[in-house]
């Protein structure tokens, strides 16, 4: 079993343009979450595509959001793209799809 650091994954695609990969669940969100310095993205338009993701739980969809909000705080503007189907129903059944609503491409 491979560790935490590498189970998600950040990897620029083009200049404000990221994928996330692996797995974005509760075993892995809050060492990645620690390390976001490394990994954030400084520019103020950002797209992140989610079409490599092989899961995503509770804890991972809470971490999307936070990092929707603390790009917006920070002036910018982070838009989701290619949306896995589970992460859509999870954000449908968590009745938190309007927290999203502006950064769903």
């Amino acid at each position: 079993m491979s560790s935490a650091h590498t189970e998600v994954k950040w990897q620029m695609i083009t200049d404000g343009h990221y994928c996330l990969s692996g797995r974005l669940e509760r075993d892995t969100v809050s060492t990645f979450w620690r390390q976001r310095e490394e990994w954030l993205p400084q520019q103020k338009a950002v797209t992140l595509d989610l079409s490599a993701l092989e899961r995503v739980d509770s804890a991972g969809m809470v971490m999307l959001l936070h990092l929707c909000q603390h790009i917006e705080q920070s002036g910018g503007q982070l838009t989701l793209c290619k949306m896995p189907e589970q992460l859509s129903t999870l954000l449908r059944l968590s009745h938190v799809d309007s927290l999203f609503a502006a950064n769903i491409a």
